[in-house]
């Protein structure tokens, strides 16, 4: 096979990181490292078509002395007993704003894959190694393992609602509190009355405000101005009654 992939960045910068084994096995799209293995080292799923076969195996980088770079891997299915071969060259070329990478090498396959169209594994293989060449000129140094920060040299920053401190010789805005609704203001006049009170008082107490039952609205039958008058007339006659006695002793 051969192919060639432009890639946006520096000769220099895909030197480096080929020359890093870290770095490679970064730029490989979809490589899951197995733990304590050597980089390079773990599973990979590779789609061809609407197929995808998952393989294990180790990819190694090794520099020549005409600046060229010899790519190696092997690997086999997870679930089966197909393999794959590769030997590839890395050849790179300074170009416009960036590098040119020319992919020759060969590709042996067993397994599912040889089922599969060929045109099918063509592709996926062109769109990896594309995608790798990519990922190389992508892929930084990795950051040096340091001690992790202690939580008290943490810088926490201020909550967002809190008012920002004034600077030195600024006037100082006071806020004008806007008056309460109804509603507080009498759950306000409310828990004013009751400081003070019992536990028992403050329980039986009848509720106040708008919460305060409404009374019943008192019926005034017809014969309830008879009722007041029948005492009026009886005192009236009586205090007759009383008069002209006291006139009759007299004479």
């Amino acid at each position: 096979m051969e192919h060639q992939v432009y890639v946006p960045a520096p000769s220099a910068r895909l030197r480096e990181a080929l020359a890093d084994p870290a770095r490679v096995a970064r730029a490989v799209p979809g490589l899951q490292q197995d733990a304590g293995a050597a980089p390079g080292t773990g599973r990979l799923k590779v789609r061809f078509g609407g197929h995808s076969i998952t393989y294990r195996g180790a990819l190694r980088v090794t520099p020549h002395d005409d600046g060229s770079y010899a790519v190696d891997g092997d690997a086999t299915e997870a679930r089966g007993t197909g393999t794959v071969k590769l030997a590839l060259t890395l050849r790179l070329a300074d170009a416009e704003q960036g590098c040119e990478v020319t992919v020759t090498g060969t590709a042996s396959a067993g397994g599912r894959a040889a089922e599969l169209p060929a045109e099918a594994v063509e592709s996926a293989a062109t769109r990896l190694l594309s995608r790798f060449v990519e990922g190389l000129g992508e892929a930084g140094p990795e950051a040096p393992a340091g001690p992790a920060p202690s939580v008290f040299e943490t810088e926490v920053p201020p909550p967002s609602l809190a008012p920002e401190a004034p600077e030195p010789g600024e006037p100082v805005e006071v806020p004008i509190e806007e008056p309460l609704p109804e509603i507080f203001a009498e759950a306000a006049h409310a828990r004013r009355t009751m400081i003070g009170r019992s536990a028992e008082e403050v329980d039986h107490a009848p509720p106040r405000g708008r919460y305060a039952p409404v009374p019943a609205p008192q019926t005034v039958a017809a014969n309830s101005a008879l009722r007041w008058a029948a005492p009026a007339a009886a005192l009236a006659l009586a205090s007759a009654i009383v008069v002209t006695r006291a006139l009759r002793r007299r004479r």
